[in-house]
Protein backbone atom coordinates (compact mmCIF):
# COMPACT_ATOMS: atom_id res chain seq x y z
CA UNK A 1 0.00 0.00 0.00
CA UNK A 2 1.43 3.36 -1.03
CA UNK A 3 1.16 6.44 1.21
CA UNK A 4 1.66 10.06 0.19
CA UNK A 5 2.72 11.81 3.40
CA UNK A 6 2.77 15.62 3.53
CA UNK A 7 5.02 16.83 6.33
CA UNK A 8 6.37 20.06 7.81
CA UNK A 9 9.48 19.18 9.84
CA UNK A 10 12.26 16.74 9.00
CA UNK A 11 11.91 14.72 12.20
CA UNK A 12 8.35 13.78 11.18
CA UNK A 13 9.65 11.59 8.36
CA UNK A 14 11.82 9.43 10.60
CA UNK A 15 9.31 9.32 13.43
CA UNK A 16 6.38 8.28 11.23
CA UNK A 17 8.50 5.82 9.26
CA UNK A 18 9.57 4.09 12.48
CA UNK A 19 5.94 3.80 13.60
CA UNK A 20 4.37 2.61 10.36
CA UNK A 21 6.86 -0.20 9.66
CA UNK A 22 8.31 -1.60 6.44
CA UNK A 23 5.12 -2.98 4.89
CA UNK A 24 4.22 0.34 3.27
CA UNK A 25 5.71 2.38 0.46
CA UNK A 26 5.88 6.00 1.61
CA UNK A 27 6.45 9.07 -0.51
CA UNK A 28 7.28 12.05 1.70
CA UNK A 29 6.37 15.49 0.37
CA UNK A 30 7.34 18.62 2.27
CA UNK A 31 4.63 21.26 2.60
CA UNK A 32 0.89 21.09 2.01
CA UNK A 33 -1.20 19.60 -0.78
CA UNK A 34 -2.01 22.90 -2.53
CA UNK A 35 1.68 23.82 -2.77
CA UNK A 36 2.25 20.86 -5.11
CA UNK A 37 -0.42 21.11 -7.84
CA UNK A 38 1.84 19.18 -10.22
CA UNK A 39 2.01 16.14 -7.93
CA UNK A 40 -0.02 13.19 -9.19
CA UNK A 41 0.22 9.53 -8.32
CA UNK A 42 -1.66 6.71 -10.03
CA UNK A 43 -0.84 4.18 -7.31
CA UNK A 44 -1.26 6.04 -4.00
CA UNK A 45 -4.03 4.64 -1.82
CA UNK A 46 -3.46 6.71 1.33
CA UNK A 47 -3.09 10.47 1.68
CA UNK A 48 -1.73 11.58 5.07
CA UNK A 49 -2.11 15.31 5.80
CA UNK A 50 -2.34 17.95 8.51
CA UNK A 51 -4.78 20.87 8.80
CA UNK A 52 -2.92 23.14 6.38
CA UNK A 53 -3.64 20.83 3.45
CA UNK A 54 -6.93 21.36 1.62
CA UNK A 55 -8.11 18.02 0.28
CA UNK A 56 -10.86 18.91 -2.17
CA UNK A 57 -12.18 17.43 -5.42
CA UNK A 58 -9.21 18.74 -7.40
CA UNK A 59 -6.75 17.17 -4.96
CA UNK A 60 -8.58 13.82 -5.00
CA UNK A 61 -8.53 13.81 -8.81
CA UNK A 62 -4.73 13.66 -8.65
CA UNK A 63 -4.81 10.36 -6.74
CA UNK A 64 -7.33 8.15 -8.61
CA UNK A 65 -6.75 5.04 -6.45
CA UNK A 66 -7.15 6.90 -3.18
CA UNK A 67 -8.91 4.83 -0.50
CA UNK A 68 -8.05 6.60 2.76
CA UNK A 69 -7.40 10.19 3.83
CA UNK A 70 -5.67 10.08 7.22
CA UNK A 71 -5.59 13.51 8.81
CA UNK A 72 -3.22 14.08 11.70
CA UNK A 73 -5.75 16.28 13.49
CA UNK A 74 -9.03 16.13 15.35
CA UNK A 75 -10.77 18.61 13.06
CA UNK A 76 -11.41 17.66 9.45
CA UNK A 77 -12.96 20.78 7.92
CA UNK A 78 -9.97 20.99 5.55
CA UNK A 79 -11.26 17.85 3.81
CA UNK A 80 -14.24 17.78 1.44
CA UNK A 81 -16.11 15.04 3.28
CA UNK A 82 -19.01 14.91 0.83
CA UNK A 83 -16.66 14.44 -2.11
CA UNK A 84 -14.80 11.71 -0.23
CA UNK A 85 -18.11 9.97 0.47
CA UNK A 86 -19.08 10.10 -3.20
CA UNK A 87 -15.79 8.43 -4.10
CA UNK A 88 -16.03 5.87 -1.28
CA UNK A 89 -12.84 7.22 0.28
CA UNK A 90 -12.60 6.66 4.04
CA UNK A 91 -11.47 9.53 6.28
CA UNK A 92 -9.84 8.99 9.67
CA UNK A 93 -8.68 11.48 12.28
CA UNK A 94 -6.96 11.65 15.67
CA UNK A 95 -9.84 12.27 18.06
CA UNK A 96 -7.95 12.85 21.31
CA UNK A 97 -4.28 13.74 21.13
CA UNK A 98 -4.09 17.03 22.99
CA UNK A 99 -7.01 17.59 25.34
CA UNK A 100 -4.86 18.91 28.15
CA UNK A 101 -2.39 20.41 25.63
CA UNK A 102 -4.92 22.72 23.97
CA UNK A 103 -6.70 23.56 27.23
CA UNK A 104 -3.42 24.65 28.79
CA UNK A 105 -2.71 26.86 25.80
CA UNK A 106 -6.17 28.45 25.97
CA UNK A 107 -5.61 29.26 29.61
CA UNK A 108 -2.15 30.63 28.82
CA UNK A 109 -3.79 33.08 26.40
CA UNK A 110 -6.24 34.10 29.12
CA UNK A 111 -3.49 34.63 31.69
CA UNK A 112 -1.46 36.68 29.20
CA UNK A 113 -4.47 38.92 28.53
CA UNK A 114 -5.58 39.28 32.14
CA UNK A 115 -2.13 40.37 33.35
CA UNK A 116 -1.00 42.24 30.20
CA UNK A 117 2.04 40.00 29.87
CA UNK A 118 2.90 40.97 26.30
CA UNK A 119 2.62 44.77 26.72
CA UNK A 120 4.75 44.49 29.88
CA UNK A 121 7.37 42.39 28.09
CA UNK A 122 7.42 44.70 25.06
CA UNK A 123 7.81 47.75 27.29
CA UNK A 124 10.84 46.30 29.05
CA UNK A 125 12.35 44.90 25.85
CA UNK A 126 11.76 47.85 23.51
CA UNK A 127 11.91 50.80 25.90
CA UNK A 128 13.86 49.50 28.87
CA UNK A 129 11.07 50.95 31.01
CA UNK A 130 9.95 49.40 34.30
CA UNK A 131 6.98 51.72 34.73
CA UNK A 132 3.70 50.03 35.70
CA UNK A 133 1.54 52.64 34.02
CA UNK A 134 -1.03 51.07 31.71
CA UNK A 135 -0.22 47.55 32.87
CA UNK A 136 -2.94 46.99 35.47
CA UNK A 137 -4.69 43.67 34.92
CA UNK A 138 -7.51 41.80 36.62
CA UNK A 139 -7.91 38.73 38.82
CA UNK A 140 -9.37 35.54 37.40
CA UNK A 141 -10.64 34.32 40.78
CA UNK A 142 -14.33 35.11 41.04
CA UNK A 143 -14.73 35.86 37.31
CA UNK A 144 -17.22 33.87 35.23
CA UNK A 145 -15.78 31.77 32.43
CA UNK A 146 -18.20 30.71 29.71
CA UNK A 147 -17.12 27.50 27.96
CA UNK A 148 -18.68 26.78 24.58
CA UNK A 149 -18.25 23.06 23.98
CA UNK A 150 -17.54 20.60 26.79
CA UNK A 151 -15.72 17.85 24.98
CA UNK A 152 -12.34 16.56 26.09
CA UNK A 153 -10.63 19.96 25.72
CA UNK A 154 -13.48 21.88 27.32
CA UNK A 155 -13.45 19.52 30.28
CA UNK A 156 -9.75 20.10 30.88
CA UNK A 157 -10.24 23.85 30.64
CA UNK A 158 -13.01 23.70 33.25
CA UNK A 159 -10.74 21.77 35.61
CA UNK A 160 -8.04 24.43 35.24
CA UNK A 161 -10.53 27.27 35.70
CA UNK A 162 -11.98 25.76 38.86
CA UNK A 163 -8.43 25.48 40.20
CA UNK A 164 -8.18 29.26 39.70
CA UNK A 165 -11.43 29.69 41.68
CA UNK A 166 -13.35 30.87 38.65
CA UNK A 167 -17.08 30.44 38.27
CA UNK A 168 -17.89 28.38 35.18
CA UNK A 169 -20.91 28.36 32.91
CA UNK A 170 -20.97 25.92 30.01
CA UNK A 171 -23.02 25.30 26.90
CA UNK A 172 -23.07 21.93 25.17
CA UNK A 173 -25.67 20.05 23.16
CA UNK A 174 -25.02 16.94 25.31
CA UNK A 175 -24.60 18.14 28.90
CA UNK A 176 -22.95 15.77 31.37
CA UNK A 177 -24.64 16.60 34.65
CA UNK A 178 -22.49 14.14 36.59
CA UNK A 179 -19.33 15.95 35.47
CA UNK A 180 -21.03 19.27 36.21
CA UNK A 181 -21.78 18.27 39.78
CA UNK A 182 -18.31 16.85 40.30
CA UNK A 183 -16.55 19.99 39.06
CA UNK A 184 -18.99 22.53 40.49
CA UNK A 185 -20.14 24.33 37.35
CA UNK A 186 -23.47 24.90 35.63
CA UNK A 187 -24.77 24.10 32.17
CA UNK A 188 -26.84 26.96 30.75
CA UNK A 189 -28.39 27.85 27.42
CA UNK A 190 -26.36 29.73 24.82
CA UNK A 191 -27.89 33.16 25.41
CA UNK A 192 -27.50 32.94 29.20
CA UNK A 193 -23.82 32.17 28.75
CA UNK A 194 -23.38 35.14 26.44
CA UNK A 195 -25.08 37.50 28.91
CA UNK A 196 -23.27 36.38 32.06
CA UNK A 197 -19.73 35.38 31.05
CA UNK A 198 -16.76 37.68 31.70
CA UNK A 199 -14.62 35.48 29.45
CA UNK A 200 -15.83 33.16 26.67
CA UNK A 201 -13.64 30.30 25.47
CA UNK A 202 -14.57 28.28 22.38
CA UNK A 203 -13.94 24.53 22.14
CA UNK A 204 -16.29 23.53 19.36
CA UNK A 205 -15.85 21.48 16.20
CA UNK A 206 -16.29 23.51 13.03
CA UNK A 207 -19.34 22.55 10.99
CA UNK A 208 -22.48 24.10 9.51
CA UNK A 209 -24.06 24.43 12.97
CA UNK A 210 -21.09 26.18 14.57
CA UNK A 211 -20.13 28.38 11.61
CA UNK A 212 -20.08 31.99 12.91
CA UNK A 213 -21.72 30.94 16.18
CA UNK A 214 -20.24 34.17 17.52
CA UNK A 215 -21.70 36.73 15.14
CA UNK A 216 -23.11 40.23 15.39
CA UNK A 217 -26.24 39.06 17.19
CA UNK A 218 -24.20 37.05 19.69
CA UNK A 219 -21.80 39.92 20.41
CA UNK A 220 -24.77 42.24 21.01
CA UNK A 221 -25.88 40.05 23.92
CA UNK A 222 -22.51 39.92 25.69
CA UNK A 223 -21.36 41.87 28.71
CA UNK A 224 -19.44 45.00 27.82
CA UNK A 225 -15.76 44.26 28.38
CA UNK A 226 -15.91 40.52 27.70
CA UNK A 227 -12.78 38.64 26.64
CA UNK A 228 -12.81 36.01 23.88
CA UNK A 229 -10.50 32.97 23.65
CA UNK A 230 -10.52 30.77 20.55
CA UNK A 231 -8.36 27.68 20.08
CA UNK A 232 -10.88 25.70 18.01
CA UNK A 233 -11.34 26.92 14.41
CA UNK A 234 -11.37 30.42 12.97
CA UNK A 235 -14.76 29.96 11.31
CA UNK A 236 -16.67 29.73 14.59
CA UNK A 237 -16.25 33.51 14.92
CA UNK A 238 -17.43 35.99 12.29
CA UNK A 239 -14.30 38.09 11.94
CA UNK A 240 -15.88 41.36 10.82
CA UNK A 241 -18.29 41.39 13.77
CA UNK A 242 -15.46 40.63 16.22
CA UNK A 243 -13.61 43.64 14.82
CA UNK A 244 -16.73 45.78 15.28
CA UNK A 245 -17.19 44.50 18.84
CA UNK A 246 -13.60 45.47 19.65
CA UNK A 247 -14.07 48.92 18.13
CA UNK A 248 -17.31 49.43 20.05
CA UNK A 249 -15.77 48.31 23.34
CA UNK A 250 -18.07 45.31 23.74
CA UNK A 251 -15.06 43.00 23.55
CA UNK A 252 -12.14 44.20 25.67
CA UNK A 253 -9.63 41.75 24.29
CA UNK A 254 -9.13 38.41 22.59
CA UNK A 255 -6.68 35.54 22.49
CA UNK A 256 -6.91 33.81 19.11
CA UNK A 257 -4.87 30.81 18.03
CA UNK A 258 -7.03 30.41 14.92
CA UNK A 259 -8.37 32.83 12.32
CA UNK A 260 -10.72 32.71 9.39
CA UNK A 261 -8.72 32.53 6.14
CA UNK A 262 -5.60 31.86 8.19
CA UNK A 263 -4.02 29.89 5.34
CA UNK A 264 -3.48 33.22 3.55
CA UNK A 265 -1.91 35.06 6.47
CA UNK A 266 1.74 35.78 5.71
CA UNK A 267 1.19 34.88 2.06
CA UNK A 268 -1.51 37.30 0.94
CA UNK A 269 -0.19 37.27 -2.63
CA UNK A 270 -1.34 33.66 -2.89
CA UNK A 271 -4.89 34.80 -2.17
CA UNK A 272 -4.80 37.24 -5.08
CA UNK A 273 -3.39 34.61 -7.44
CA UNK A 274 -5.80 31.78 -6.63
CA UNK A 275 -8.67 31.42 -9.07
CA UNK A 276 -11.15 30.45 -6.35
CA UNK A 277 -10.30 33.37 -4.07
CA UNK A 278 -13.26 35.52 -3.11
CA UNK A 279 -13.73 39.15 -2.16
CA UNK A 280 -14.91 37.88 1.24
CA UNK A 281 -11.56 36.19 1.84
CA UNK A 282 -9.72 39.40 1.02
CA UNK A 283 -11.93 41.33 3.43
CA UNK A 284 -11.32 38.72 6.12
CA UNK A 285 -7.54 38.93 5.67
CA UNK A 286 -7.73 42.72 6.09
CA UNK A 287 -9.80 42.30 9.24
CA UNK A 288 -7.27 39.75 10.51
CA UNK A 289 -4.56 42.37 10.12
CA UNK A 290 -6.62 44.74 12.28
CA UNK A 291 -6.76 42.03 14.94
CA UNK A 292 -3.01 41.43 14.72
CA UNK A 293 -2.33 45.15 15.21
CA UNK A 294 -4.82 45.58 18.07
CA UNK A 295 -3.04 46.13 21.42
CA UNK A 296 -5.56 44.00 23.34
CA UNK A 297 -5.51 41.03 20.99
CA UNK A 298 -3.02 38.17 21.06
CA UNK A 299 -2.69 36.17 17.85
CA UNK A 300 -0.76 32.91 17.69
CA UNK A 301 -0.23 30.76 14.56
CA UNK A 302 -2.55 27.78 15.21
CA UNK A 303 -0.03 26.53 17.74
CA UNK A 304 -2.15 25.23 20.63
CA UNK A 305 -1.53 21.59 19.71
CA UNK A 306 2.21 22.00 19.37
CA UNK A 307 3.95 20.11 22.15
CA UNK A 308 6.32 17.21 21.65
CA UNK A 309 4.07 14.89 23.63
CA UNK A 310 0.96 15.79 21.63
CA UNK A 311 2.75 15.41 18.29
CA UNK A 312 4.02 11.97 19.24
CA UNK A 313 0.49 10.93 20.19
CA UNK A 314 -0.73 12.23 16.82
CA UNK A 315 1.81 10.18 14.86
CA UNK A 316 1.25 7.01 16.89
CA UNK A 317 -2.51 7.19 16.36
CA UNK A 318 -2.19 8.05 12.66
CA UNK A 319 0.13 5.10 12.07
CA UNK A 320 -2.37 2.81 13.81
CA UNK A 321 -5.22 4.23 11.71
CA UNK A 322 -3.37 3.38 8.51
CA UNK A 323 -2.29 -0.07 9.72
CA UNK A 324 -5.83 -0.98 10.70
CA UNK A 325 -7.10 0.24 7.33
CA UNK A 326 -4.60 -1.98 5.52
CA UNK A 327 -6.04 -4.90 7.50
CA UNK A 328 -9.60 -4.01 6.47
CA UNK A 329 -10.79 -1.96 9.46
CA UNK A 330 -11.33 1.81 9.61
CA UNK A 331 -10.39 3.20 13.01
CA UNK A 332 -11.37 6.73 14.11
CA UNK A 333 -13.62 7.07 11.08
CA UNK A 334 -15.17 10.52 10.60
CA UNK A 335 -17.39 9.49 7.67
Amino acid sequence: MKIIFFYNEEWEREYFGSRIGVDFEIKFVKGVVQEHPELKDEEAEVLCVFVGSRVDKEAMDRFPKLKLIATRSTGFDHIDIEEARRRNIAVSNVPAYGSATVAEFAFALLLALSRKIFPAYEQVLRKGSFSKEGLRGFDLAGKTLGVLGVGKIGRHLIKIARGFEMNVLAFDTNPDEQFSQKMGFEYVDFETLLRQADIISLHLPYNSRTHHILNGEAFSKMKKGVYIINTSRGGVIETETLVKALRDGVVAGAGLDVLEAEIYMGDELKLLKEKQSKAKDIETVLNNQYLIDHPNVIITPHNAFNTQEALERIFRTTAKNIKYFAEGEVKNKVM
